[in-house]
């Protein structure tokens, strides 16, 4: 059986890349997620369980840094 393309030591410098932009977007997106509760007029909450800010903004991180290991 061979081994694949990708070499141990590749993936795990792009878990290091990773966690260093969510650490670096995390605190961007948590400013967003209270700026989004605290702005008056807001949609209405959807039904269902609410996240915490934390929650919603490591969820809106998540989101959006797969973005940045395309190409």
């Amino acid at each position: 059986m061979s081994r694949p393309f990708v070499t141990v030591s590749r993936s795990r410098s792009e878990q290091v890349q990773f966690r260093t932009i969510l650490a670096a977007t995390y605190p961007v997106f948590l400013v967003a997620a209270v700026l989004q509760r605290l702005r008056p007029g807001r949609d209405a909450v959807p039904p269902g369980p609410r996240r915490s800010v934390f929650g919603e903004a490591r969820a809106m991180a998540l989101s959006a840094i797969p973005f940045a290991f395309m190409g």
